[in-house]
C-alpha cells in the first residue's frame, strides 16, 4: 500500500516538474534554439521499447536515397565517454560500443556515409555536426522531450502493446510526460502492430489528436552469425531448438516475433535495456541453453555488438529486422514536403 502511495506521489511531483518546464518554454523563459539545417526528431512518450533506433535507420536510408546529406544526433545512453564526440564521420567506424553507446555503435556500422555525433546536449551535438559535416538534415534519436532545440518535423512512436495502465507518469507507469503532450507531434507511428493488436483505448486516444498516423510492422529478414558476420536464411533455425537472450526496452516483443518463425524456443534470458553483459551473464546463458539442449543461441543485432563469448560450442545468430509502414507513401510525402 505504502509503495503505491509513494509511487503516485512521485508521479505527481514529476508531473508538476514537467508542466513547469513546458510553461517555461511556452513563455520564453527558456529558449528554443534553431539550426541552419532541417531537423527531424524521432522520439517517444514512454520509456523504452518503441523502436526508435530501427526507425532512425529506416529514415536515414530514405533521406539518403532522395539525395539528402544526413547526420544523426543521439545522447549515447550509458556510454562511458561523457563529452560530445563524433561516433563516425560516415566512413571510419567506431571500435568500442562502450565508448559511444550500443545503439550509436550499431547504427554507425550499419549505415554508410552518414556522420553520427553523441552528446547530452542535442544543441551542442548538432552544432558540432553542422561545423564538421554540413548536413542539410539532422535526425535526432530520442528528441521529443528536448524542447531546447527547434524541430521541423516531430515524429513520435507509440508501442502498439501500450495499455491504459501504462499511460501513467513514471514511476507509476511508463509515460515520460502527459499523453496530452502528443499534441506537439506532427506524425504518430504506432509500432509493432503485427506483433501486438493495438487496444481500442490506444487507437481512440491517438486518433483524438487528429494527427496523421502510420502503422509500423517489424519482420525478421535473416540471420547474422556471431564473429564471422555471415548472413543466413531463416531456414537455418527451422524446427531447431533455440535459446533466446536480449537486453531491450521490450524483450517481450522479441520473443513474440521469434514465435512467428519455425524455430522451437526452449528458453529466454532477459535483461534491462542497454545492459552491459558480464562474463558471468554469458556463462549463465550458455549453461541454460546447454541444459535445454538448444542447438542455437538467438539474440538481436543490438545485443550482438556487446557480447564476447569465449570458446562457446553453440552457434550464435542475431536476427536482422526489416520495417514495413502503412500507408507506404505517407513517410515520403512528409519528407518531400519538408525537403523539396
Amino acid at each position: 500500500m505504502s509503495g503505491g502511495i509513494t509511487s503516485s506521489f512521485l508521479s505527481f511531483i514529476y508531473k508538476c516538474l514537467v508542466a513547469i518546464r513546458k510553461i517555461f518554454y511556452e513563455t520564453k523563459i527558456l529558449s528554443t534554439k534553431s539550426l541552419k539545417c532541417k531537423v527531424i526528431s524521432i522520439g517517444n512518450i514512454t520509456v523504452g521499447g518503441s523502436g526508435k533506433t530501427p526507425t532512425v535507420e529506416y529514415l536515414s536510408k530514405l533521406l539518403q536515397s532522395k539525395g539528402h546529406k544526413v547526420g544523426i544526433i543521439s545522447r549515447g545512453y550509458k556510454r562511458k565517454s561523457k563529452s560530445t564526440i563524433v561516433v563516425t564521420d560516415g566512413k571510419k567506424k567506431p571500435e568500442s560500443w562502450e565508448h559511444v553507446g550500443d545503439e550509436p555503435f550499431l547504427l554507425a556500422h550499419k549505415l554508410e556515409n552518414i556522420p553520427f555525433v553523441v552528446g547530452a546536449s542535442r544543441y551542442k551535438a548538432s552544432s558540432m555536426m553542422i561545423k564538421k559535416f554540413q548536413p542539410d538534415v539532422i535526425l535526432i534519436d530520442d528528441g521529443f522531450q528536448h524542447l531546447s532545440l527547434h524541430r521541423d518535423l516531430d515524429i513520435v512512436l507509440v508501442n502498439s502493446k501500450d495499455k491504459e495502465s501504462d499511460h501513467k507518469l513514471i514511476p507509476s507507469g511508463k509515460l515520460r510526460e502527459p499523453i496530452s503532450n502528443l499534441d506537439r507531434a506532427d506524425l504518430i507511428i504506432i509500432t509493432k502492430s503485427n506483433i501486438h493488436q493495438p487496444s481500442n483505448y490506444l487507437i481512440n486516444k491517438i486518433e483524438n489528436f487528429n494527427r496523421p498516423i502510420i502503422y509500423n510492422e517489424i519482420q525478421i529478414e535473416d540471420l547474422l552469425q556471431y564473429k564471422n558476420n555471415e548472413i543466413n536464411k531463416l531456414e537455418k533455425i527451422a524446427n531447431k531448438k533455440v535459446y533466446l537472450f536480449s537486453a531491450l526496452g521490450d524483450n517481450e516483443s522479441f520473443k513474440k516475433i521469434m514465435g512467428y518463425t519455425d524455430a522451437k524456443i526452449v528458453g529466454h534470458s532477459q535483461y534491462p535495456d542497454h545492459y552491459h553483459y558480464t562474463l558471468d551473464d554469458l556463462n549463465d546463458i550458455e549453461q541454460k541453453a546447454t541444459k535445454c539442449n538448444a542447438q542455437f543461441l538467438i539474440t538481436t543485432e543490438k545485443d550482438l555488438v556487446k557480447i564476447n563469448f569465449q570458446n562457446i560450442k553453440i552457434d550464435i545468430y542475431a536476427v536482422r529486422m526489416k520495417m514495413i509502414f502503412e500507408p507506404k507513401n505517407l513517410y515520403g510525402k512528409y519528407i518531400d514536403d519538408l525537403l523539396p
